[in-house]
């Protein structure tokens, strides 16, 4: 596979999630509690295969390996995808990543025996045909696990706060739309059945600097976005992003929680 699997109205979305290459690691480094929570939900086999959509820097996928099972972790960002090998080697051929998109899966029907997604298909654009692909590939009584991020939670504040500075026309469906138990339902209840749980992730850093530090780098959204705005303007969101990470200062620290959702499926 190539990036020529990636559709054209995401090729944007790969540079831009791509922006930070392995420095991308750091951001899943931050949400790794909620990454393991929803592995053991998925609750793999030794030896079942699973497919990993959208797996960034390959944080769920190597969560999955360690329980025993042969993982195909698959994005939209080439740059991701590199970052990911590098950093899965100790796992030798437990795991296969290319690059792939989840609305154009180049896999058989059932061809594995779960499926994982944190916080990854629910940036996909076309989100009915997102979940049609990830039911296609999943097998009957195969399981699964998606983690994403809650409709009026901390992510969602933090969105608006950079989307005051993005000319970009939002998208056309939230993302957040997978956060919310009713939306899931309408687009994966006809394929699964169902069941929900809430999580709250939280992140733990130095101060407003360092916060910054990490996800300017790292956290594609922010990168692209600060590299684009001139100085006084940066300022001016440099300065928003750090009030909005002051409501989470404590005498340790920045101590960041954000709530989200697990959906957890099997295949009818």
């Amino acid at each position: 596979m190539t990036e020529a699997q990636v559709l054209e109205h995401h090729q944007a979305a790969a540079d831009m999630w791509g922006s930070g290459g392995r420095a991308y690691d750091q951001v899943s480094f931050a949400i790794s509690d909620a990454l393991a929570h929803t592995a053991q939900r998925l609750n793999p086999q030794p030896g079942d295969k699973v497919l990993d959509v959208a797996t960034g820097t390959g944080w769920s996928a190597r969560n999955v390996a360690r329980m025993g099972a042969r993982v195909t972790g698959i994005d939209i960002a080439a740059d991701l995808i590199e970052a990911a090998k590098s950093l899965s080697r100790g796992f030798g051929d437990q795991i296969a990543y290319d690059v792939a998109d989840a609305e154009r899966l180049p896999f058989t029907d059932g061809a594995f025996d779960g499926v994982i997604s944190t916080f990854g298909v629910m940036f996909a654009a076309n989100q009915a045909q997102a979940a049609s692909e990830v039911a296609r590939v999943c097998r009957p009584g195969g399981r699964l696990a998606i983690s994403a991020w809650v409709p009026g939670g901390a992510v969602a504040e933090f969105f608006g706060v950079l989307g005051a500075y993005d000319e970009a026309p939002p998208p056309a469906s939230s993302p957040l739309a997978w956060g919310d138990p009713d939306q899931v339902k309408e687009l994966l209840g006809d394929h699964f059945y169902l069941t929900f749980e809430k999580g709250e992730n939280n992140a733990y850093h130095a101060d407003c600097q360092t916060i910054w530090d990490w996800y300017v780098s790292g956290f594609g959204p922010l990168r692209v976005l600060a590299n684009s705005l001139p100085p006084a303007r940066l300022e001016k969101l440099r300065a928003d992003c750090d009030a909005y990470h002051r409501h989470y200062e404590t005498p340790a620290g920045l101590r960041v929680k954000r709530e989200y959702l697990v959906t957890v499926g099997v295949r009818r």
